[in-house]
């Protein structure tokens, strides 16, 4: 069973080494990332047979992205390197907690999910699941094709995962971004969501009630991550709480796509069995916690 992901690629030129600002950065070194590639990648090396529907620049950076999906299993059927465009590219730098800091320069990704419009539905169809985030609907063009997939997804019953992902500071208008990924939850298989985006969502400060108010959204199943503490999982006649692994973070980055994937190739590896969301947290939980140990989001 493949499952279609609508995502972005990127560049992460990572300072590794934690600095209090930004400014203090004194090199960056180039690793894979963008939330669909980083999830494609985790999903297709745990086993998972998944199609990343994204793109780059047709550029040296673009090039350097396929050529790492393409190696990890990925397939590449809806994947575009587009003339003209610069590859995007993020600047990260992380604290003395692990906590990263982004400046994105994103310029190029609303053309990539543009360019692929027109076969973006047709993508849908040909696949078994959809999993998707608000990356790629942050303008009006990209937001409405991505919306145009996602309702067709729901409409053939197929399983889709909705990670909402949100960068508020990519948005022009913040509170607009948690409105739209509002939007996604209703019918979703499963909506993965770490503590402050269920917060966002639900208005529930506690992540169980928030969990139980994605149900009551329209949510099949809700899983919300809480960093070092774990996850959790509430659905109808499905309840875990998985403690968190213990870890020697350097960059958190990317930790929350490494849970996903992890628990992406499992659900899709039991034929979108509900229960196996539950039997795939201990190790989504302890993926993310290992990805926590190195500088790049997908080693």
């Amino acid at each position: 069973m493949r499952t279609l992901i609508l995502g972005e690629a990127l560049v992460d030129l990572i300072c590794e080494r934690p600095v209090e600002t930004p400014g203090a950065a004194d090199g960056f070194v180039a690793h894979p990332g963008g939330a669909g590639a980083n999830v494609a990648v985790t999903a297709a090396r745990a086993g998972a047979d998944v199609a990343l529907a994204g793109g780059a620049g047709d550029d040296t950076w673009g090039r350097w992205l396929q050529a790492g999906l393409q190696d990890a299993g990925v397939a590449l059927d809806h994947f575009v390197l587009l003339d003209g465009v610069r590859t995007a590219v993020a600047f990260v730098t992380v604290d003395a907690h692990a906590e990263p800091d982004f400046v994105i320069y994103d310029e190029g990704l609303a053309a990539v999910t543009e360019q692929l419009g027109p076969r973006l539905v047709a993508a849908v169809e040909a696949c078994d699941a959809f999993f998707f985030s608000t990356g790629t609907m942050v303008g009006d063009q990209e937001r409405e094709l991505t919306q145009a997939a996602h309702a067709r997804a729901l409409e053939l019953g197929l399983p889709v995962v909705f990670d909402p992902n949100l960068r508020p500071g990519r948005w022009s208008n913040p509170g607009r971004a948690t409105t739209v990924a509002r939007d996604c939850v209703p019918g979703a298989f499963l909506v993965k969501a770490n503590r402050e985006e269920a917060r966002l969502l639900t208005g529930e400060p506690d992540p169980a009630r928030a969990a139980e108010a994605l149900l009551a959204a329209g949510a099949q199943a809700a899983v919300i991550t809480l960093g070092a503490g774990g996850a959790l999982l509430r659905a109808p006649g499905l309840r875990r709480d998985v403690p968190g692994r213990p870890a020697r973070p350097v960059n958190a980055t990317g930790a929350g796509d490494t849970f996903a994937g992890t628990l992406l190739a499992r659900v899709a590896g039991a034929g979108w069995y509900a229960p196996a969301i539950a039997a795939g947290l201990d190790e989504a939980v302890a993926a993310a916690a290992l990805a926590t140990e190195r500088w790049g989001a997908v080693a």
